[in-house]
Order: structure tokens, then C-alpha cells, then sequence
């Protein structure tokens, strides 16, 4: 958590916080969709806060490089997310619900590991026969949409 959010949850505990996110929706070339594993088992898109001073584009970049080691290379607005069922309650009580900006992101691989290793167990493809399903309800036929 970045200090910013973490001083947030110290003035405020577990109560609801709305908190503005990317996410990254990312194809290979077989079109199967990059998750990342969390340690607590659950899967999830690359994704994370916007901190305050950033372009969504900019979190996108930086999370994709902190999760997964890949580089941005192609990023543009799928969709924008929100409401009700985006909220999220975390193992430790605390309540969220995300306003989230989708991006497809084309991605160049240059050999750095991911730096965020406390959130990523692991990260797999998938194809939309065995999606592993996520924690936010995110629209089955967006994700495996075919790249224009």
C-alpha cells in the first residue's frame, strides 16, 4: 500500500474508501489474458491505485512493470468501471470500491523480473475455457475480446 492510501487508512480505519484504479487487459499472441495470483489464492488483471500526481496512462505503465516485469509498449481505454459492484472487502476488513479505468495494453518483454513480489504469487494465461474467474465482476466478453 502506497503512503499515500496507507494515511487514508489510518484516519479512516476500514470504513468505505472510493479509490480511483487501472487495470490492464493483456493478450499473447495466442490471445490467452495474462492474471496474476495473489498470495491470498485469489487472481487478478494487473492493476492498482492512481496515486496522486499520476495519468491513469502512467499507473498503468507502473503497475504492469511492478506486477508482471513487462513493458507498456500500446495502451488505450477499454472501458471505464465502477458502482456497487466494485466494492471489495479485503481479509482485514477493509472496504473499497474502485473506480477503474480498462486498458489493452500491447506489452514488450525485456527481461526484468517483477519488482512487486508482497502482491504476486505467479502469473499465467488463460483462456477464456479456463478462466480462474476474479474477485471484481469484469465483463467476460471484454476481456476476451479479439484485438482490433
Amino acid at each position: 500500500m502506497s503512503p499515500y492510501y496507507q494515511r487514508l487508512r489510518e484516519a479512516i480505519g476500514t470504513d468505505l474508501l472510493l479509490i480511483p484504479a487501472v487495470a490492464a487487459v493483456i493478450h499473447d499472441s495466442a490471445g490467452r489474458l495474462l492474471l496474476q495470483e495473489k498470495h491470498d489464492g485469489s487472481w487478478s488483471l494487473p492493476a492498482g491505485a492512481i496515486e496522486p500526481g499520476e495519468t491513469p496512462e502512467e499507473a498503468v505503465a507502473r503497475e504492469v512493470r511492478e506486477e508482471t516485469g513487462l513493458s507498456c509498449t500500446d495502451c488505450s481505454v477499454l472501458r471505464v468501471l465502477g458502482g456497487p459492484e466494485f466494492r471489495h472487502t479485503y481479509q482485514n476488513g477493509d472496504e473499497v470500491e474502485y473506480l477503474i479505468v480498462l486498458f489493452r495494453c500491447q506489452v514488450s518483454d525485456d527481461g526484468s523480473p517483477p519488482t512487486d513480489v508482497e502482491e504476486t504469487r505467479c502469473l499465467a494465461w488463460f483462456t477464456r475455457e479456463d478462466f480462474p474467474g476474479l474477485a471484481l465482476p469484469y465483463d467476460m466478453e471484454l476481456l476476451f475480446q479479439a484485438v482490433p
